[in-house]
């Protein structure tokens, strides 16, 4: 938190706990060092903390609700020299970095098998592929990844797979994404 964020959070206390004591009968007028605050004077600094406040809040959400790469194209790319270990001990030196949209993430390359999280946050590590049933868009590739919220098998800390819709990858690019790894047990 900034200093004008601080302040701004110190106004507004100061003004509930000025509202408060008004409430329970006690009679304070606001001094500065020139002397007595006017009402009118105190009514506008409480306008203005209240709006600061107001903005300071808007500006935090926006900042947080805004997607990383929100106003550029799709960014994928295909990483190696990393290591990604899932929940069973699989090592993966290599993966895709990708946007994606928010999506259940499941335990099998089934649209019918349980959910074990969701992806909620781009971009994410895709470490292979496996195929199954066709998505929405006709695509039967799916990446296997770890979803940002666990769900129905907490351990196995939300990894499965999504299919291709939920992966923003670039326009034109073959299904799968070309040098990617296949899952090894699907």
């Amino acid at each position: 938190m900034d200093m004008t964020a601080a302040t701004d959070v110190e106004e507004v206390r100061a003004m509930l706990t000025e509202q408060r004591e008004q409430r329970r009968g006690a009679r304070r007028v606001a001094r500065t060092p020139r002397g007595p605050v006017s009402s009118a004077l105190r009514a506008a600094w409480r306008r203005t903390a209240a709006v600061a406040a107001g903005l300071a809040v808007l500006a935090l959400g926006a900042g947080l609700a805004a997607p990383a790469h929100a106003a550029e194209r799709a960014t994928c790319e295909l990483r190696e020299g990393i290591e990604l270990r899932d929940a069973i001990g699989n090592v993966f030196t290599k993966a895709l970095y990708c946007d994606n949209l928010p999506s259940d993430v499941y335990a099998r390359a089934d649209f019918a098998s349980p959910v074990t999280g969701w992806l909620k946050l781009s971009p994410s590590w895709f470490p292979c592929y496996t195929t199954g049933p066709a998505d929405t868009q006709g695509n039967k590739t799916w990446y296997y990844t770890q979803g940002d919220q666990v769900g129905s098998m907490p351990k196995i800390k939300a990894w499965g797979v999504v299919p291709t819709e939920a992966v923003r990858l670039p326009a034109g690019t073959t299904q799968p994404f070309p040098g990617l790894p296949r899952c090894p047990w699907f």
